[in-house]
Order: structure tokens, then C-alpha cells, then sequence
């Protein structure tokens, strides 16, 4: 068949993916439909059973770690839809049904909404809440955090608005003093301790009841989406542990955040939802474009960015994304925004701690890029060790610095804030202005010399940038949930404020210079700091995980101005053509090969000229290709073959002397037909005969009743010619989502293309090791 499918019946329904379109008209369930009318007319014993006419349990799933057949799922979804709306003219009830499995898709897009939405903003209250526990406690309620602990307290000051007398250090509650070398001592060692306590928790919870709860997620979920199966990676064990220890992990002050791991909470929880809805509990296809939404939902709720949540799952992360599932992600993004806003979990209405909005217009701003490299730790072999020795000298490298020591996110808000004339920050520690005409517009001031308040910040920074670079480059991969957004633009916040203040300063010193001549005079508000944070948080998370256009629109939603965009948008192409520069893959990308999943990644090129032939096997050394026969071959003889191999799939064909090609059964569809046909038709024997044809041959009297199978047998598989080039079979194998391609010479078969062969082929030709491809 093969090109032949690309093009019959364009007009038929379309799958898009990655951009390509293909057609399904030609598919498994097209042929089934045949094959049940046939095996209705045929003849023989009127006992047999027909694994199509008797649905058998099992039958069309999926072991772990294998892909799904996209086309089947999708034949098998058209056929459901047909079937459905043919009933719907019948009678009133099958036409309420008919609407009922219209709508159920937006009624799980709107409780995948509601629940990430609950989670992310339990989350977020429970992680600030432990997070100041390590500073001390609220004599009020041990279960307020510290700015809530202080709303109601009359007795703050301006300066000192985070001391009040309802909370108190850990070095007051047990020394009765918070001044002195040994209070700092005290809170030190009991920062350290909480710190070292979150992350054992965190970690020993992982280990013990959900190993998958580790890491961000994100490149598991891309694989998953493009069709890889991994069992229990999206239960209900991986949401509620990943929910607990992703709250103690950022509680531990590591260096990582939770907005990547939300990802991950909010793919469970649609995994989870889809049980209650019939048509995506059955049918893979179906349940990963749920998931996609999900994947909106929860870059949504990370960041309060419901349109860059729907972009970032275009972009990032799904592998099949229809029309309709982008309306259902807009629409689950939405409802997860709102329900977090109700919460309202940092009490000033904002969806994210680092909420900020510039009035000062950009001018010649500019970007750099940074690219974290991945990591490779001897700890790694022994896991909650590794945790509690990065976890301690985490705390003790950071709690002196006040800037490592706080929260990654109440960090990015520190750096991205615009300094006015009522900031106490050490990083607004300017001289004062001695006139009025020093005070820029509004509440903001113009361009000033630094004081000793902001030369302290800056070294306390510099530091901080160095620290955080080597943690996070060491954290992230640990056996805890770890998200890389927020330490990345943490990195990138501090060299970005580091480079605003600077350039500061220079335009304050120098504005005659040639770079600011015409657009910075003196007294003028030429140089924003905060905006400098903010473009190298951007073009340091785009340096890391090479988004682009849904990176854009998320630092657009968290500042809230248009006009930031085209600085954006610049900083976020300089840093990827500049990682780009070090190697083309993304974190998330590397992560994928690393742990040797069968992705094919759409960004990557084919540049290479081998044939079809060069990669299929078997090869011309191996034994030949394991195959079953339409007829003459034994129940016993075909479980013998099975048993004696792994392969998840046998071509059927003609005769072992013609090779010519009938179609393909799966493995799994094969064992669960003949142990059920064992057990419900009577007189199978493993000297049955199994037949994939319309009819059953003649036998004699005495012979035991064959087995037909041919309801189980995809009557259309892929084919390519021996002589089809590697990259059009790629290409294939990518907008398909193809899980096998037979090879064949003039209809005769000569061999099979796996998606695993297909990438040991690739990282052959990258001098990688093609072992390093484990799943099949």
C-alpha cells in the first residue's frame, strides 16, 4: 500500500500532527468492518469465535512500555462516533446520548480545571507556609505563615514591616532573643534542620510509595503524548505523592521550583478524570488529547498564564494537537486560572508571587542568554543520600546570603521589582535625590547614584549568581519533584538586574556617551533594572528549554504590558540561537535521551541518505523474519513462535515460500485470542489450526475446530518499498505516530522498521551508543 494511503480521500478526517496532515481513511477499523461481515458468511462449525463479533477484555490495549497505533485508536474513535450518530435517529434516548458524548469532553475540560486549579492552590498556600517555618512561627496559629501571621498586627513599621510581635524566630522562642551571635546561630541550625527534615520527607515519600512523583515531568509527559506508554506514570499514587513532596521539596529551599512539576499534577489528574468518561478511558488517542490540555492547565496555574499555558502544550510538549483541543485547553486554562484566583493563595489576588507591571517604556534594552548544562553526580547512585547532602549544603551555603536564602519565587519578585520612592529594599538603596528635579514622573524616580545599600545588594547578588548556577546545575535530576522555570529565571533575574544597575549607573555617570546620546539626559528615568531581571529571566529559561513564542506570552501575562513584548521577543531568539550555538537539544529534550524513551523529535533533521533496506531487519546476517501464515499453521506452532521470541508484532503472510504480504497482528491480541478461545470454544487444541483468512478451509471430520483470527489481524498495515528514502520514512514515522512499518519488494515481504530501530539508526549516525535506546 504505502503512498497510496497519503493519497486516497483527502476529504476523509484529518489528523493533525506537528503541523502534517494525514489521511485515516485506510485503517484497521475500515478493514475490521470487512473482516466481521466476511466471518459472518463463512463457513465451518457454528461455535467459533470471532474476536470482533465477541469483543474479548484485553484485546486492542497495551502492555507497559510500548506505543500505541495512533491509526487504530483513531479508526476505532471514527467507528464509535459513526455508530452513535447513526443510533441517535432511532430513537429520543440514543439522541440524549448522542449529546451527552458531545459534551463530556467540556465537562472534563472543566474538571480538569477545577481540580488542578484546587491542587496548584493548595500548593502554593501550604509551600509558603512551610517555607517560613524555617524562620519561625506564628504564636497566634502555627498554621499562618508569616505575612499573614503579621496582617492584623498594628504594631509594624514601615521599615520593618515583616517584624511583628505574633511572630517570632525560632532563636526568640528558645533563647528569648533575636539579637546576638548565638540567636543567628540558633536560627542558622534550625534552618538547616527544617531543611534537612523537608527533604528526607520528600524524598524517603518518593522512594517508598511513588518512584515516577520525581523529577519535573515534562519530558516523560512529552513522551507519553507522543503515543509511549508508561504505566502508573499519571496514577493516582504519582498525583497524591508528587502533590506532598513537591510542597516539601520547594519548602527545603533546593533549587528548584514547583511550576514544572504542575505539569505533571495536572496530566494525573485529567489521566485520572478520563476513567469517568467512557470514550476516553478506552481509547489512547482520545485520552492524550486530554492530556495535552492538561499540560495548558498547568503551565496555567504555574504562572497565572492561560494563553501561554495553551502555547506552551502547542509548542513544548503534545505531539497530536487538534483544532478542538486547543479550544478545550483554552477553555480547561481558563477555568484553572479562575478557580486559583478564587483561592486566592498569596492574598493579593494575583495568580503568581512574582506579579509585576512597569510604567517606564523600553528603550535600547538589552539581552543576553545563558544555557544550564545538564548534570552527573556519583551521588546519583544512592538517592536520599544525595538529596540530604545537597539539601544541607544548600542551607548552608545559603542562609547567610539573604538572597539564596529566600524563596526562588519571592526572589524573582525582589528583582523584577521597580524601585519608587517607598521601597526599603537594599536593592533601591540609592542616594536620595537633594531636589525635585532628581524625582522622576509619577511614584518613580529618575536615574541616581548607588548608595551602600545597593553596593551590598550587588555583591550579595553576584554571589548569589555564581551559587545558584553550580545548586541548580546539581539539583535538578535528584529523586525529588524538581521543576527547572523558576531557577533558571531566577539565574537570569539576577544577571539581568546586575547588568540593569549597571547600565545604570553608566547612563547616570555618562550620559554624553554615544549609546545614550539622544534618548538619555540628565535627571531622565533612562534605565529600568527591573526590566533588565525581567528579559534575562526570559532569555535564560529560553536558553535552557528553547521555547520561543509561548515563553514570550508567559512574561507578557506576568507583567501585564504590550509593550515589553518586542524586547521579549528578541532576548528569548538571541538566547536560543546562542544555546542553540552549544547544542541543539533543550532540557527537556536531552532528559528524553538520556533516559533512552522512543521519542522522535519533530525539531530534528533527517540529513542523512540511507534507504529503507539499510535500516529494516532482519538484517542480512540475522536469522530471517519471525512470520505467521493465513493458514496451515497449529494453535501450538504459533505459541511456540511466540514464546520463542520478543517481538510485539508478526507480519502474516501468503506462505512461508511466497512471502506475499496479508496483513499484521499484534502480539498481545494474539495471546489474549487463543487463551480465550481456549477456554470459550469448545475442541481447541494446540493441533487447532489458526486461520487469518474469510473462510475457514475444509478439514476432515475428526479434525478439531480451527481458530480464526482474522478479526484481530490490521488487513492494512504500513508498507515502504525497500528503496524509500530514510527521511521520508521518518517523516512517516513522525506525523503517523507509527509504532512499526513493514518493508516489501513488489509485494513480497523482506523485512520490518520499528520506531526503536529508526532511532539506534540516528544515534548511530551521531557516534551515540544505539543501546542507549531501551524501550521498545
Amino acid at each position: 500500500m504505502g503512498w497510496e494511503f497519503w493519497t486516497k480521500q483527502l476529504d476523509e478526517e484529518e489528523l493533525v500532527v506537528d503541523g502534517g496532515f494525514e489521511d485515516y481513511s485506510t485503517t484497521t477499523g475500515s478493514s475490521s468492518s470487512s473482516s466481521r461481515a466476511a466471518g459472518m458468511n463463512g463457513t465451518g462449525p457454528s461455535n467459533l469465535v470471532d474476536p470482533l463479533e465477541d469483543p474479548l477484555p484485553g484485546v486492542g490495549t497495551y502492555e507497559d512500555f510500548n506505543t500505541i497505533d495512533w491509526v487504530r485508536e483513531k479508526s476505532k474513535d471514527r467507528d464509535r462516533h459513526r455508530e452513535i450518530t447513526n443510533k441517535s435517529r432511532q430513537s429520543t434516548v440514543a439522541l440524549l446520548h448522542s449529546i451527552s458524548d458531545a459534551f463530556s469532553g467540556w465537562l472534563l475540560m472543566l474538571l480538569v480545571g477545577l481540580m488542578a486549579g484546587a491542587l496548584a492552590g493548595g500548593i502554593d498556600i501550604a509551600a509558603h507556609w512551610l517555607n517560613d517555618m524555617k524562620g519561625g512561627v506564628c504564636l497566634i496559629g502555627f498554621w499562618f505563615n508569616h505575612e499573614h501571621c503579621c496582617w492584623t498586627s498594628n504594631e509594624t513599621t514601615f521599615q520593618e514591616r515583616d517584624r511583628c510581635p505574633q511572630w517570632q524566630s525560632w532563636a526568640e522562642l528558645i533563647t528569648g532573643t533575636s539579637e546576638g551571635a548565638f540567636a543567628y546561630v540558633v536560627n542558622y541550625l534550625m534552618y538547616i534542620f527544617w531543611a534537612l527534615l523537608f527533604a528526607f520527607l520528600a524524598v524517603t515519600l518518593v522512594r517508598a510509595f511513588a518512584p515516577y512523583a520525581c523529577g519535573s515531568g515534562i519530558p516523560e509527559i512529552k513522551t507519553i503524548l507522543s503515543g509511549f506508554i508508561i504505566r502508573g506514570y499519571l496514577g493516582k499514587w504519582t498525583l497524591i505523592i508528587k502533590t506532598i513532596t513537591l510542597v516539601l521539596a520547594v519548602s527545603s529551599g533546593l533549587s528548584l521550583g514547583k511550576e514544572g512539576p504542575l505539569v505533571h499534577v495536572a496530566c494525573c489528574c485529567a489521566n485520572i478524570l478520563c476513567h469517568l468518561f467512557t470514550k476516553y478511558r478506552k481509547n489512547e488517542a482520545k485520552r492524550r488529547e486530554v492530556l495535552s490540555a492538561a499540560a495548558a492547565v498547568g503551565v496555567s496555574v504555574a504562572f497565572g498564564a492561560p494563553i501561554g499555558g495553551v502555547l506552551f502544550s502547542l509548542e513544548e510538549v503534545s505531539y497530536y494537537f487538534p483544532l478542538k483541543t486547543l479550544w478545550r485547553s483554552f477553555f480547561a486554562a481558563l477555568v484553572a486560572a479562575f478557580t486559583l484566583r478564587s483561592i486566592n493563595p498569596f492574598g493579593n489576588s494575583r495568580l503568581v508571587l512574582f506579579y509585576v507591571e512597569f510604567h517606564a517604556p523600553w528603550k535600547r534594552e538589552y539581552v543576553f542568554s545563558l544555557h544550564l548544562p545538564g548534570k552527573s553526580t556519583i551521588l546519583g547512585h544512592y538517592p536520599v543520600i544525595e538529596v540530604l547532602v545537597v539539601a544541607a549544603l544548600t542551607a548552608i551555603i545559603a542562609y547567610p546570603n539573604s538572597y539564596t536564602r529566600m524563596s526562588g519565587a519571592e526572589l524573582i519578585s525582589e528583582l523584577f521589582n521597580d524601585c519608587s520612592l517607598l521601597d526599603s529594599s537594599q536593592l533601591c538603596g540609592y542616594k536620595q535625590p537633594t531636589n525635585t528635579s532628581e524625582t522622576g514622573a509619577g511614584n518613580s524616580l529618575a536615574d541616581r547614584p548607588a548608595g551602600e545599600g545597593l553596593y551590598t545588594a550587588l555583591w550579595q547578588l553576584a554571589l548569589a549568581l555564581v551559587f545558584k548556577m553550580m545548586i541548580t546545575v546539581i539539583t535538578f535530576g535528584m529523586k525529588v519533584p524538581s521543576g527547572l522555570f523558576i531557577p533558571s529565571m531566577a539565574v537570569g533575574a539576577i544577571a539581568g538586574r546586575l547588568l540593569g544597575v549597571g547600565m545604570e549607573q553608566l547612563a547616570y555617570y555618562h550620559h554624553d556617551w554615544f549609546i545614550f546620546k539622544g534618548w538619555c539626559s540628565p535627571g531622565a528615568d533612562c534605565i529600568t533594572p527591573g526590566l533588565y531581571a525581567m528579559v534575562g529571566a526570559a532569555a535564560c529559561l529560553g536558553g535552557v528549554t528553547r521555547m520561543t513564542v509561548s515563553l514570550v506570552v508567559i512574561m507578557f501575562e506576568l507583567t501585564g504590558g504590550l509593550e515589553y513584548i518586542v524586547p521579549l521577543m528578541a532576548a528569548t531568539m538571541t538566547s536560543k540561537w546562542v544555546a542553540d550555538a552549544f547544542g541543539r537539544e533543550g532540557i527537556y529534550e536531552a532528559h528524553i535521551r538520556l533516559n533512552g524513551y522512543p521519542f522522535l523529535e519533530a525539531k530534528e533533521e533527517f540529513e542523512y541518505s540511507s534507504l529503507a533496506v539499510d535500516v529494516m531487519r532482519p538484517r542480512r546476517a540475522d536469522p530471517a523474519l519471525a512470520v505467521l501464515t493465513q493458514e496451515g499453521m497449529t494453535v501450538g506452532e504459533v505459541e511456540t513462535l511466540v514464546e520463542s521470541t520478543h517481538y510485539s508484532g508478526f507480519p502474516v503472510v501468503v506462505s512461508q515460500e511466497s512471502q506475499r504480504l496479508v496483513g499484521f497482528v499484534l502480539r498481545r491480541d494474539l495471546l489474549i485470542s487463543i487463551d480465550n478461545a481456549r477456554k470459550r470454544q469448545e475442541g481447541v487444541v494446540s493441533a487447532s489450526q489458526v486461520v487469518f483468512t474469510e473462510h475457514a478451509p475444509t478439514q476432515p471430520d475428526d479434525a478439531p475446530p480451527p481458530l480464526r483470527l482474522r478479526g484481530i489481524m490490521d488487513l492494512s498495515p504500513f508498507t515502504v518499498t525497500d528503496h524509500t528514502p530514510m527521511d521520508i520514512t521518518v517523516d512517516i514515522f513522525r506525523k503517523l505516530g507509527l509504532r512499526q512499518c513493514l518493508v516489501t519488494h513488489n509485494g513480497r515481504l523482506l523485512g520490518i522498521i520499528t520506531k526503536k530501530d529508526i532511532l539506534k539508526h540516528m544515534a548511530q549516525i551521531a557516534n551515540r551508543d544505539p543501546e542507549s535506546i531501551l524501550f521498545n
